[in-house]
């Protein structure tokens, strides 16, 4: 399902009735909090999200808290309960809860052990969690475990430390999915790249020029600058002691694909992507490639979509640190008033990014 964005609205968007009632029909969770709704024959009040089968409208009325319903003298709904907080928040809440579990935990908790801790059945669990989080449990906890792995490996730590403090329990296990962490040895990781070839390939395109790079797994880097030189200087100071060489003729594929993604923007590609990065910015990353080409969200979306609704800076920082341009979109991310913000490759990239995807 095509996820759905929309920033949360104050209870100034519902000033008069007829866009109460609006938000009423159409079960409208931006609006839970934002006013409460009664039913004069059944004599409860409710969330404007409520599930409940809808009233007539002359048996509708509208209380801008839920004190005001309870002096009216109607009583809280049993289906959608308002006199609790709104069933995303309390949802939010469960899945943060389980969340600091993960982090917490030495081995990765199981499936059952997780609902058990929240009060819920497995099955819910896993679809609340993916549903709020945008990956699975067993994503999430291995993602934490990527982020503490890269942490101690850039840290100095000695990588027999980092085995046992990121949990795992042997060095086999370890060994078997440190590629798939780390996109190299964990020694070559925690030496800047040393040892570890990295190719690259350059060339123009409308908005300058583009870079490609790839490790063993996929394209760790499309990055887009003035000049070639320039863009080199800056995949070097990611892996300062990498190995950098140009790429051979599968890279120059893949640099016609990435060519062709910034020249025309919302167009797909089979680019195998080597995504490096903590847990929340590969959640991040993930929701931004859910975006629809042509289309824009806030920063402040993007953080309610994880469940997060006050990360709005966290969400710019993870879009800053994104180093794969245009594949992961983070272009079509604006600023609550509608204006452009930032943009790690220049604000009229970004402009101009936008408007070829209307086009």
């Amino acid at each position: 399902m095509q996820p759905q964005y929309s920033t949360p609205n104050p209870a100034a968007a519902y000033a008069d009735d007829n866009m109460r009632l609006a938000a009423v029909r159409a079960r409208d969770a931006a609006a839970d909090g934002a006013f409460f709704y009664s039913v004069r024959t059944t004599g409860v009040f409710c969330y404007p999200s409520c599930a409940a089968r809808p009233a007539l409208r002359h048996n509708i009325g509208f209380h801008r808290t839920r004190d005001d319903a309870v002096r009216a003298g109607f009583r809280p709904c049993q289906r959608c309960r308002p006199d609790q907080a709104p069933r995303t928040e309390r949802e939010a809440a469960l899945v943060a809860q389980a969340c600091r579990l993960i982090d917490a935990a030495e081995d990765a908790p199981t499936l059952t052990t997780l609902a058990a801790a929240i009060g819920v059945s497995p099955h819910h669990f896993h679809r609340l969690f993916h549903r709020i989080i945008g990956v699975t449990p067993n994503a999430y906890s291995a993602a934490r475990r990527q982020a503490r792995v890269q942490a101690g490996l850039v840290s100095g730590a000695p990588v027999t430390a980092v085995i046992y403090d990121s949990g795992f329990n042997s060095s086999g296990r370890f060994y078997a999915a440190a590629d798939g962490m780390l996109g190299m040895k964990a020694s070559t990781y925690r030496h800047g790249g040393l040892g570890e070839t990295i190719r690259y390939a350059t060339g123009p395109c409308l908005l300058g020029q583009v870079l490609i790079a790839a490790t063993g797994r996929g394209v760790c880097a499309i990055l887009l600058g003035d000049d070639s030189a320039q863009l080199l200087a800056d995949l070097h100071a990611r892996f300062p002691r990498a190995t950098l060489v140009p790429g051979g003729p599968d890279l120059s594929a893949w640099l016609t694909q990435a060519v062709a993604l910034v020249d025309q923007p919302g167009t797909s590609h089979a680019l195998p992507l080597d995504i490096q990065g903590t847990a929340f910015q590969r959640r991040v990353w993930e929701v931004l490639q859910a975006i629809p080409p042509g289309t824009t969200v806030t920063y402040a979306s993007v953080a309610a979509k994880l469940g997060s609704p006050r990360a709005v800076r966290a969400v710019a920082g993870a879009c800053a640190a994104n180093k794969l341009a245009v594949a992961v979109p983070c272009h079509r991310v604006v600023a609550s008033t509608g204006a452009l913000a930032g943009y790690r490759w220049g604000v009229g990239r970004k402009k101009a990014l936008l408007e070829r995807e209307q086009v």
